[in-house]
């Protein structure tokens, strides 16, 4: 059977028809890298950090958007290759707010576009996303200095007024990762490109509480840079050890899978899983990214409580079953099981929910079971 090849830094790989430069280098573990590509989504090529170098070719292309061709010769790190993302990296970082010490200013220039940035963020901090920003990365890897670009003036006030997302204009890159990401992923068409392509804009230039957006948090995910920040203080304990766990979000039956950043056994921040994990494939909802201050709430009971003498106490797992066993075969055996009905939750997993309905038709002998959506 003959094979489509392609070859990339000397490795033959193999290719499907229609596959990027970019999709074969990645599912072969070759880093490319990129700004502005999203995966599952329509490439737009605005930051020009994937280009390449195909041997033969004039000129560079980017990796995102060019397909693989039968026995081309990609360089994806030659001399000609890292200039341009120098360029491209050094022109992104002249955009806008981004202080991570990466600018090459004397030293009262340094400190004035310093004490600037703090001014606009209104706060006495690094950037939020400090050690945690993919521009960031990228320059220091490339050992990009803005030398020589001019500052670029900022032109729209950082949003705040929005539940769970602040919109700093000031650090957005323009790469459309957002865009693509409420459009393309979540198709909710909240935000897009303004007329004249240098802002991010919901419906009628609204801010995101007046608009279309339903807070799924997909743009902020999708955000490489610090223009999209949860209003939690995450960032603010970013010197603290962090624990990244696996888990199953319990909002709903749909079994999304989900990224818990746990400070200090509390959790901090909620990330989608990875994008090719089943069912949400990296996406969630308002209620699964957000909804989690109430896992470490004090008000949330620990043991459970039964009543004696009119008052609530606390009990053993074992006294309180005993107990609601006790009751349930007292009432069934005096007035029947249809006197008997169970309510459970849409917000727990769909084991719960069998496991619930297993027990009232075979245990309780009878068929009142329903749910409440707002348990």
């Amino acid at each position: 059977m003959e094979h489509n090849t392609i070859i990339i830094n000397e490795n033959k790989l193999d290719f499907e028809p229609g596959e990027t430069i970019l999709e074969v280098a990645q599912r072969n573990k070759i880093d490319i890298p990129t700004l502005c590509h999203l995966k599952n989504t329509l490439p737009t090529t605005t930051c020009k950090v994937c280009v390449v170098e195909i041997k033969g070719e004039p000129e560079l292309v980017e990796s995102c958007a060019t397909k693989a061709r039968q026995d081309m010769t990609v360089l994806t790190e030659s001399p000609k290759v890292i200039a341009e993302r120098q360029k491209n990296i050094s022109r992104l970082l002249a955009s806008g707010n981004h202080n991570c010490a990466i600018r090459a200013f004397d030293t009262t220039d340094w400190t004035s576009f310093q004490l600037n940035v703090l001014k606009d963020d209104g706060k006495e901090d690094l950037c939020p996303v400090w050690g945690d920003c993919e521009l960031q990365n990228l320059a220091y890897r490339y050992q990009v200095k803005t030398l020589g670009m001019p500052l670029n003036k900022i032109e729209y006030k950082t949003e705040r007024a929005n539940p769970f997302i602040i919109r700093d204009f000031s650090r957005c890159i323009l790469c459309g990762r957002c865009v693509k990401a409420c459009k393309e992923i979540q198709v909710n068409n909240a935000i897009e490109f303004g007329e004249n392509g240098k802002k991010i804009i919901a419906k009628n230039d609204a801010i995101l509480k007046n608009s279309d957006c339903v807070f799924c948090g997909e743009c902020l995910q999708a955000c490489p840079v610090g223009a999209l920040i949860p209003d939690k203080a995450y960032r603010d304990e970013r010197f603290k050890d962090t624990q990244k766990v696996r888990t199953t979000c319990s909002f709903c039956g749909v079994g999304c899978q989900m990224d818990l950043f746990v400070q200090d056994n509390k959790i901090v921040k909620i990330n989608g899983a990875d994008a090719d994990l089943a069912p949400n494939n990296g996406s969630l909802c308002v209620k699964g990214r957000f909804g989690y201050e109430f896992v470490a709430s004090p008000e949330r009971l620990t043991t459970p409580l039964i009543k004696k003498d009119g008052k609530h106490v606390e009990a053993s797992w074992d006294e309180a079953l005993d107990l609601v066993a006790a009751k349930l075969s007292a009432i069934k055996e005096k007035f029947g099981p249809d006197s008997l009905g169970v309510l459970t939750s849409a917000r727990v997993t769909n084991e719960d929910n069998y496991i619930a309905n297993k027990f009232t038709r075979a245990v309780l002998k009878t068929n009142n079971i329903d749910h409440c959506a707002r348990l």
